[in-house]
């Protein structure tokens, strides 16, 4: 919809151009959910994309990626490289709530910075342990965990002038073989809870759960639980809520049998054992 409130768009080309940002100027990247509803208190907007950071950029560490990547460009990553984890890439892209033109204008950095509970970039980089920069206002920079980054239901640990600036994922959580469950109202319904597991080279187990939670919940463990244990863990979480997609009981009572799948198939399921993250890194190059 029409932002008729805003009166000055400026394209960023340093990021002391930033310092524009405020409570009534907002960052603009694809804009899918910026113009989706009405944002009367904005009087100006700041183009992101003029900025022209890398979408995605491997190193010897692991996978960087720009807040201004688009969803496309991260779908398109897996048939790059081949990790074990690769993926999830294309299933958390094919859960975010919208068309094939959507992914070609929505970003990682605007799904995240959204914090919806169904945000599937919330759930792809809380799953592998990602790392979110922060460039805040006062020219400061702030790396956290991204299961930390969204708080609640649209809300996160932005401040008015802040910007995310990008999302780091460690190579050792790449290798790691991983589970992806998904449940909805209808076929091609927002999520009603999204369960993402990792079985890590250490032996180490983590089921991530979002969509159904206001807020990213990890479950971790040293080596794989037990089903009782798992249930146990999947029915204490907090943070269920009730909305148009699914009642809370609803959502606690799918992500126990979600995550009882996901259990089994890391515990006992062949995977794909990917390979090195030298071979990725060319394939990228390639």
């Amino acid at each position: 919809m029409d932002l008729n409130t805003v009166l000055t768009l400026t394209s960023a080309r340093s990021r002391d151009d930033l310092a524009a940002l405020g409570p009534t100027v907002a960052p603009l990247a694809g804009g899918t959910d910026l113009f989706g509803e009405p944002q009367t208190h904005l009087t100006g907007l700041v183009d992101l994309q003029s900025l022209g950071w890398e979408p995605l950029t491997v190193t010897d560490g692991g996978l960087d990626i720009a807040a201004t990547c688009t969803i496309a460009q991260l779908s398109r990553l897996p048939e790059a490289i081949g990790l074990a984890a690769h993926p999830l890439f294309f299933q958390c892209a094919a859960a975010l709530y919208g068309s094939f033109k959507i992914w070609n204008v929505a970003t990682v950095g605007g799904n995240l910075c959204a914090s919806l509970p169904a945000g599937p970039m919330t759930a792809l980089a809380a799953a592998l342990d990602g790392e979110v920069l922060l460039w805040r206002a006062d020219g400061s920079d702030e790396r956290l965990p991204a299961v930390d980054f969204v708080t609640g239901n649209q809300a996160n640990r932005l401040d008015p002038g802040d910007v995310l600036r990008s999302v780091f994922l460690p190579a050792s959580t790449l290798r790691s073989r991983t589970a992806f469950r998904r449940i909805a109202l209808s076929p091609l319904g927002r999520s009603g809870t999204l369960l993402i597991g990792r079985s890590d080279a250490d032996g180490g187990f983590a089921l991530t759960v979002t969509a159904g939670t206001v807020h990213p919940v990890q479950l971790r463990y040293d080596s794989a639980p037990s089903a009782s244990a798992l249930a146990r863990d999947i029915a204490a979480i907090d943070a269920w809520f009730t909305d148009a997609h699914g009642a809370a009981d609803w959502r606690r009572a799918v992500s126990g049998v979600l995550g009882e799948e996901i259990r089994a198939e890391l515990t006992h399921g062949q995977g794909n054992p990917g390979y090195s993250w030298e071979d990725a890194r060319e394939g990228v190059r390639a």
